[in-house]
């Protein structure tokens, strides 16, 4: 089995986060960067899975040249290689670029099972960009996934929902995006840290993935300007004697709720 899984180097998510005053984008110059918690729980269930079958892990994160910090950790776990994305371009990137830049090293990896990834970076939160590499690629995607088993060539899942839990099942290649609840990731040993130093990994840029850079950036998004989040206001208390109706229902219509 060819299993892909997507990383992330971020925050520590005990540091203040700021924006770049340039170019809005989260200030990473300043604060401790570490492998994305949920991320490191995707790596361990694709090792879990070489444990039981014979599997092959590539690692692939987008970032700067920190990021193989991200990559090697995952190697120290027991993943075999890693592919680097590297490029100034990309910085700020949005979700439908970040995805399409993932799916293009996946492309390179070939023939490739299983990509696996979490549901969500604890720095962006936007929760999307699994679902979009899946789409990009073509395949199905199971997402928020709290358990998982893999047999006969088919991926068998459970989500928890607001309204209680969902068994998914889709064939393989698939995208499968975990949850914080699907497994304790272990911790690197010093033999698995030693053996990380050589195994490969690839870095590659925009134009190592794309044959027309030039025409991919230009439909990427670009913040051009970024506001503190306004104080929350003391809001109005009505005390109800008989007439908290009427002021409610005043205050919604003011409001242009009603």
């Amino acid at each position: 089995m060819n299993i892909v899984v997507l990383v992330k180097q971020v925050p520590d998510t005990g540091a203040e986060r700021t924006l770049s005053s340039t170019d809005h984008t989260l200030d990473r110059e300043n604060v401790d960067l570490v492998l994305d918690e949920i991320d490191a729980r995707a790596a361990e269930e694709a090792l879990r899975l070489k444990e039981t079958v014979d599997a092959h892990i590539t690692v692939v994160s987008m970032g700067p040249d920190s990021a193989l910090e991200a990559i090697r950790k995952v190697l120290a776990m027991g993943a075999d290689r890693g592919i680097h994305v590297c490029d100034d371009r990309l910085r700020g990137a949005d979700v439908p670029t970040t995805a399409k830049v993932l799916a293009a090293a996946v492309r390179t990896v070939g023939d490739v099972d299983l990509v696996l990834a979490g549901d969500a970076s604890t720095d962006g939160q936007a929760s999307a960009v699994p679902a979009v590499v899946a789409d990009v690629l073509g395949r199905p995607q199971v997402t928020h996934v709290r358990q998982l088993d893999v047999d006969q060539g088919r991926v068998r899942a459970e989500r928890q929902t607001g309204s209680g839990e969902v068994t998914l099942d889709a064939p393989l290649p698939a995208l499968v995006s975990v949850t914080e609840k699907i497994n304790e990731p272990r911790y690197p040993s010093f033999k698995g840290i030693m053996a990380a130093k050589k195994k490969p990994v690839e870095t590659v840029d925009l134009d190592d993935l794309f044959p027309d850079t030039a025409r991919f950036l230009a439909t990427r998004t670009r913040v051009l300007d970024a506001v503190p989040r306004p104080p929350r206001a003391a809001g109005t208390r009505i005390t109800d004697d008989g007439s908290a109706g009427r002021h409610l229902a005043a205050y919604l219509i003011a409001q242009k709720l009603l």
